[in-house]
């Protein structure tokens, strides 16, 4: 069921063969070392430069408070959190629900939203937040992890845009979310 919004939100994202965006201790290793072999940036500098708002749960924000610099410099970032405590980063809003989440962005005006995360990814897709999806595909099994997608209420449908191969067999496809019209 989507959301009436004046903002679109995309998710750019890597993931193992087997569906993983990190291991179970958060670990990025086995796609920060293929992703590199792979070349370049991957698009991603294309994508973030067309973002306004970055929304992330805990789970990825926290583990982004070692990077220096800041990697969202100059964009509006909101947590999606029901235990970070609110004030905590003045980089950041806290937000305990995705209502309040949507009105604060709504009241921003923000017009591009990237949505990271596995649980972020997962609660905007069940709320028909997501517009499109650039996914990653890092060609490792690693078994067990985080998985970016989990049980659903209904299917998905999603309409292939593109796809590209990169250096070390990673391969890049982006789909939009919904029905599309012919």
């Amino acid at each position: 069921m989507s959301r009436s919004r004046s903002f679109t939100s995309s998710v750019f994202i890597g993931v193992s063969l087997d569906g993983f965006i990190a291991r179970t201790d958060g670990d990025l290793d086995w796609l920060t070392s293929r992703g590199a072999a792979a070349g370049g940036d991957l698009g991603y500098q294309e994508f973030i430069d067309g973002i306004d708002a970055v929304v992330v749960g805990r789970g990825t924000y926290e583990p982004g408070l070692t990077y220096d610099p800041w990697p969202h410099e100059g964009r509006h970032v909101a947590v999606l959190s029901t235990t970070l405590p609110i004030g905590a980063d003045p980089r950041v809003s806290v937000h305990r629900d995705l209502d309040d989440l949507v009105r604060d962005l709504e009241e921003r005006g923000v017009k591009s939203v990237y949505a990271d995360g596995g649980q972020v990814v997962r609660a905007f897709l069940r709320a028909g937040l997501i517009d499109e999806m650039t996914i990653t595909t890092v060609p490792v099994l690693i078994g067990t992890g985080l998985p970016l997608f989990g049980p659903l209420e209904r299917d998905i449908p999603l309409t292939h845009l593109s796809t590209k191969v990169f250096g070390a067999g990673v391969v890049q496809s982006t789909y939009a979310v919904g029905d599309r019209p012919e």
